[in-house]
């Protein structure tokens, strides 16, 4: 079984609303209890998952308990064991995407015992602490679901793959010292206990302002402790997530994570599984190394599958303890950058990539150019439905519009001596020529639920921060798909607000290119770094290339969760097992959820 057919609890509590002296009275499931239930683990209501159900298992509810309370759905079952059951159900239908579960008299007549419900995936994609998954498929209706604890893969020790070293000192003498202890240890190490080393030394303090990092193999190791450069990290420049769009794929993207890091492979999956049977169709092309079905550039391929790899790389960064300053995303790469801010639901922001991937098939075929020159360089040639797609950088514009149209405009912009390059599209996003497909995907929209970024989160389509009136405008998102994408001016203003760490969070390294031509970063004063290589190659340089950016984030001075981090080299799902699925969930003798 796939992870994402089971649902995961990873919160339990008891609660008692009442007074704690006697005599106690028995709790009713009412709309005060409700109350309680929403906000049990600390969080206001306003920031739980907009399709949070709440499940109430009581014997004898208030008759005035309704089936709404605080904005919510409240569903009401005669007993705890029937609201376990229902959520796990209505959360792998789809129908919720967090269910609070509140059992009123589970334990004693006086408490309410708390489940906090997510699909297994998305909880493991989310960094939370699994208390264990359900299992519904045994027992009365009334019975509690037995939870049974989960193993998502296994553990690789291989010495040969690469993984990461870091450590620290409280000034330049204490660096030297500690890393002078550390290379002896390498030297006489042998390499199978290689993987199995601290991530950081020293253990167990604070680390230190002046930092170095190695990303390397066990033969190594010692040689590229040796070598690297310590670092003083006196203030850590806030870190900004970019998210590149259609472009920016290639076949293979960063596959050699897929299976062996557990917060990646999850997400990937999460965001697969709200595609259906196509997101089924999405991976096999994705992994299979001969001859896909549909090609890594038609946009039935590169918008859905660059959406869950961005996705992926967003949530692993998270997992690492990063908390991003800033969301900037390109193109279809702002939909992901939205996503993590909290503006629509994984699922939602699914369904949104899927109408415009669907509208856009139905239009004439099309394709991008990226043209070395100016918006206004560029202004006499484009006529008819080719358009300005995207301002880049200095010098770096992309124009769209039908094949033929577009064809002509690159001949005659090559015969005026101007460098252009085809990119990989077959559909002309941001022209004229997709108005039909934007109109199709506002009716979706309308119907999707959208909330006010919890994160600063910037948009190309307007150049800067994005206003609480756009994130929530279906038509604003809608538009995205005719638009020009002012990635230039979004980066300025950006960059503008702080010196910045930039991080791409995608392949290819296209946004990185970009922001690297701009003054800020050319002087030093910010930088960028990419997650996944340039271009296509092994799975352990997809591999190395993260340990890589996650050493840069280190010596920029931010702490990271070194258990996460860690998982990048301990942690496989590669090879196929008896007792394990698709996604690793292996599964221990049944146990009863309260014991």
């Amino acid at each position: 079984m796939s992870l994402t057919s089971y649902s995961a609890v990873v919160r339990r509590l008891v609660i008692s609303p009442g007074s704690a002296q006697p005599p106690r009275a028995r709790i009713v499931a009412s709309a005060a209890g409700v109350s309680a239930v929403l906000r049990a683990f600390g969080k206001p209501p306003e920031e739980l998952p907009v399709r949070t159900i709440v499940y109430v298992g009581a014997l004898d509810p208030d008759p005035g308990l309704g089936t709404e309370h605080e904005g919510f759905t409240v569903r009401t079952v005669s007993t705890p064991g029937r609201a376990l059951r229902l959520a796990d159900r209505e959360l792998r239908d789809g129908i919720a995407d967090f269910a609070m579960v509140a059992g009123f008299g589970e334990l004693d007549p006086h408490t309410i015992t708390v489940y906090a419900v997510k699909r297994a995936a998305e909880a493991i994609a989310e960094a939370d602490r699994v208390l264990g998954v359900l299992d519904a498929s045994g027992g009365t209706d009334d019975e509690i679901p037995a939870l049974r604890p989960l193993r998502h893969g296994r553990r690789a020790t291989d010495p040969e793959h690469h993984r990461l070293l870091l450590w620290s000192g409280q000034d330049a003498a204490d660096e030297s010292r500690v890393r002078s202890e550390l290379l002896p240890l390498l030297s006489g190490l042998h390499s199978e206990a290689y993987p199995a080393l601290p991530t950081a030394v020293p253990c167990g303090t604070p680390p230190g302002p002046v930092r170095g990092a190695a990303v390397s193999v066990s033969a190594l190791a010692a040689a590229t402790v040796h070598k690297a450069k310590s670092v003083t990290a006196a203030r850590p420049r806030p870190i900004a997530l970019l998210f590149p769009g259609q472009g920016s794929q290639h076949a293979g993207m960063a596959a050699g994570l897929y299976l062996r890091e557990p917060v990646f492979t999850a997400a990937v999956d999460a965001a697969l599984s709200h595609m259906g049977e196509e997101g089924h169709r999405i991976r096999e092309d994705w992994l299979n190394s001969g001859s896909p079905r549909i090609d890594i550039d038609d946009v039935r391929r590169a918008q859905p599958l660059l959406f869950a790899i961005d996705y992926a790389l967003g949530r692993l960064i998270l997992s690492w303890g990063v908390r991003p300053a800033a969301l900037l995303g390109h193109s279809a790469g702002e939909l992901v950058a939205a996503t993590l801010a909290g503006v629509m639901a994984l699922p939602d922001a699914v369904a949104m990539m899927m109408a415009r991937v669907r509208e856009a098939v139905r239009i004439p075929e099309g394709g991008m150019l990226a043209v070395a020159a100016t918006e206004e360089q560029l202004h006499p040639y484009v006529e008819g439905d080719v358009a300005i797609a995207a301002v880049n950088a200095a010098q770096q514009v992309m124009l769209a519009g039908s094949a033929a149209p577009l064809a002509d405009v690159a001949a005659d912009l090559r015969s005026d001596g101007f460098t252009v390059v085809n990119v990989p599209a077959t559909s002309p996003f941001h022209s004229p020529a997709m108005a039909p497909a934007s109109d199709a995907v506002e009716a979706v929209y309308r119907g999707i639920p959208l909330r006010e970024p919890r994160l600063p989160l910037y948009s190309g389509y307007t150049g800067g921060l994005m206003r609480p009136e756009d994130a929530l405008s279906p038509r604003f998102w809608a538009r995205q798909i005719t638009d020009t994408v002012y990635f230039k001016a979004a980066l300025e203003e950006l960059l503008a607000v702080d010196d910045m760490l930039l991080i791409e969070a995608g392949p290819r390294q296209t946004l990185t290119a970009f922001a690297r031509r701009h003054r800020a970063v050319r002087l030093g004063a910010s930088a960028a770094a990419a997650l996944l290589p340039a271009r296509r190659g092994t799975p352990e340089a997809d591999r190395q290339s993260v340990l890589t950016a996650a050493a840069r984030i280190w010596t920029e001075g931010h702490d990271l969760d070194l258990d996460a981090l860690s998982r990048l080299w301990t942690w496989s799902d590669e090879e196929p097992v008896a007792t394990v699925s698709a996604t690793g969930a292996r599964w221990e003798p049944a146990a009863a959820l309260r014991s």
